[in-house]
C-alpha cells in the first residue's frame, strides 16, 4: 500500500529548530574554541555579540553580561582569543551559535595547560590535601603581609585592618608580584617568615591576566607556601582568579580585602560579643549567688544550737554511764554465784578421795591378775607334761633304746627312706644302721642253710 502525503510527519520550522537546538545541546556540553574576533558588538543591554573565524569557517557567539564582566582584558577586533562555552541554536534565525562563558587571550592557552598540569601533579603528591591545612588564629597579634609596597592590594588590606582591628601589628615584606624578580623575591620573603615570628601570613596582589599572575603559579612558590611554618592565606587577584598558591595555602581569599577580613575580627562585633558575654556572666553570677544564699538560709535553719546539742550529748553520756554501772554490778553478782556453785561441786568431787579409791582398785586388780597368771601357768605346765608323756610313748627313741635300729641305704644317708623288708635291698648292699647313740655301716650278707653267717669284717662306728 503506498503512503499518502497526509501520512508523512511534518514539522514546523519552530519545532525543527527546537529539536535541532536540543540535539546540539545534548551532544555538545562545554567546548573550547580558538579563533579571531570579528563583528564585535556591545548593545546597551551589556551583552556581547561577536563572530569567531579562521581561514575556512566562522561561528556566531554571544556572551551575556553576567559573564563578560569577569574578563581581565579588553576584547578588540582581530584579536586571537580562546573561548569556552556551550553550543546551541538561536531558534529565531536558525543560527548555529556558541554561548560563551569564558574568554581569554589566545596566548594564555599554553599557560593554562601548564597551570592544569602542575596543579594535577602537586595534587597527586598530596600538597593540596585539606587534612594538612592549619586553622587560622582567632585573635592574631602579628600579621606578615607579602605584597607589593606600591600596589592597590596593600592599601585595601591596610584599610580593612584599620577599620576592623586597628590594634593588629602588621609587618610588610615588600616583593615584586610579576616579572622576572617576582619568583626569587617571593621565595626570600617566605624564608624570612620564621624570623619575624608572625601569627599568620597574607600573600596578596591585585588582579590581572593569567600571565600577570604567573609568579603565583610556579612550583617553587607553591612548595614554599606549603612548607611555611606559619599559616598562610592566599589572596591573589579577583574572585574568578585561581592560582597554584591558592591551593597550596591554608586558606584562599577571593580578593585582598576579603583576605584581610578573614584574618581580622571585627572590633565592633567583638565589643558586642564581649558585652553579651559580660551580661550573660552577670546574670549567671547573680542567679548562682541567689541560689547559694537560699541554700545557706536553708542550712542555717537546719543547724541546731551547739550548746544545746552538747547538753543532750552530756545527758546521754550520763545515762550510758549509769547503764554500764548496773550491767557491771549484775555481771559481778552472777559471777560470784557461779563461783560458789563450782566450789560446792569441787568439794563434793574431792580429788584425794577419788585417788585413794582408785589406788585400792589398782591393788585389787593386781592381786586378781597375779592369781589368774599362776592358775594359767599351772594349767599350761600340766598340759605340757601330758604332751611330753604322750610324745615319749610314740617316740622312736624309746624303741631304739631297747636295741632296735633303723636301716637306710648308705648312699642316701639320713635322708633316705627306711628299709622295712629284705626285698628292698640286695646282697652286698651297704646300709646305714641308726642306733640310739650313733650309726653303723652294715653290709647285707647271705645266710647258708645252717643259718650260719660268714665271717664278717670289723665294723667301724660313725
Amino acid at each position: 500500500m503506498s503512503s499518502t502525503a497526509d501520512e508523512r510527519p511534518i514539522l514546523t520550522v519552530s519545532a525543527l529548530a527546537r529539536e535541532a537546538r536540543v540535539l546540539i545541546e545534548q551532544h555538545f556540553h562545554i567546548v573550547w574554541v580558538a579563533g579571531e574576533l570579528s563583528n564585535f558588538r556591545r548593545p546597551g543591554s551589556g551583552h556581547w555579540y561577536f563572530t569567531l573565524k579562521d581561514d575556512s569557517a566562522q561561528l556566531r557567539c554571544a556572551m551575556f553580561a553576567g559573564r563578560n564582566r569577569t574578563l581581565r582584558f579588553e576584547p578588540r577586533e582581530g584579536m586571537e582569543v580562546l573561548v569556552r562555552g556551550r553550543l546551541s541554536l538561536y531558534e529565531a534565525r536558525g543560527d548555529f551559535q556558541l554561548i560563551a562563558e569564558h574568554m581569554e587571550a589566545a596566548g594564555e592557552g599554553a599557560l593554562r595547560a601548564a597551570f592544569e598540569a602542575l596543579k594535577a601533579k602537586l595534587d597527586a603528591e598530596g600538597l593540596f590535601d585539606t587534612a594538612s591545612k592549619r586553622p587560622l588564629p582567632a585573635l592574631p597579634r602579628h600579621l606578615a603581609v607579602i605584597s607589593s609596597a606600591s600596589g592597590a592590594a596593600l592599601r585595601d588590606v591596610l584599610h580593612v585592618i584599620e577599620r576592623r582591628f586597628p590594634t593588629l601589628r602588621v609587618t610588610l615584606i615588600p616583593v615584586a608580584v610579576q616579572g622576572e624578580r617576582a619568583e626569587p623575591e617571593i621565595l626570600r620573603a617566605l624564608a624570612r617568615v620564621p624570623d619575624l615570628n608572625p601569627d599568620v601570613v597574607l600573600l596578596t596582589r591585585g588582579g590581572g591576566s593569567l600571565e600577570d599572575l604567573w609568579a603565583f603559579n610556579l612550583e617553587t612558590v607553591a612548595r614554599a607556601v606549603a612548607a611555611c611554618p606559619v599559616p598562610v592565606v592566599s589572596a591573589v587577584g579577583h574572585q574568578t582568579d585561581f592560582t597554584i598558591a591558592d591551593f597550596a595555602a591554608d586558606l584562599r581569599a577571593p580578593t585582598p580585602s576579603a583576605g584581610a577580613e578573614l584574618l581580622t575580627p571585627d572590633r565592633q562585633e567583638l565589643g558586642r560579643r564581649v558585652w553579651h558575654l559580660e551580661q550573660r556572666l552577670r546574670r549567671e553570677f547573680m542567679t548562682d549567688l541567689s541560689a547559694r544564699k537560699q541554700r545557706v538560709g536553708h542550712l542555717r535553719a537546719l543547724l541546731n544550737d551547739p550548746g544545746r546539742h552538747l547538753q543532750q550529748q552530756m545527758q546521754r553520756a550520763d545515762e550510758l554511764e549509769e547503764r554500764l554501772r548496773r550491767a557491771i554490778s549484775q555481771r559481778l553478782s552472777e559471777a560470784r554465784s557461779s563461783v560458789r556453785v563450782l566450789a560446792r561441786g569441787l568439794h563434793l568431787l574431792r580429788p584425794e578421795r577419788r585417788i585413794q579409791q582408785q589406788q585400792v582398785d589398782v591393788r585389787n586388780l593386781l592381786g586378781a591378775l597375779l592369781a589368774a597368771s599362776l592358775h594359767s601357768l599351772q594349767t599350761r605346765r600340766s598340759a605340757l607334761n601330758n604332751a611330753a608323756r604322750t610324745l615319749q610313748a610314740v617316740s622312736p627313741l624309746a624303741t631304739l633304746s631297747r636295741g632296735y635300729a633303723v636301716l637306710r641305704p648308705a648312699a642316701e644317708g639320713a635322708a633316705g627312706k627306711p628299709v622295712t623288708s629284705i626285698r628292698e635291698t640286695a646282697t652286698d648292699a651297704l646300709l646305714l644302721a641308726h642306733l640310739k647313740d650313733g650309726a653303723l655301716s652294715v653290709r647285707v650278707m647271705a645266710i647258708d642253710e645252717d643259718n650260719q653267717l660268714p665271717s664278717l669284717p670289723r665294723l667301724d662306728l660313725d
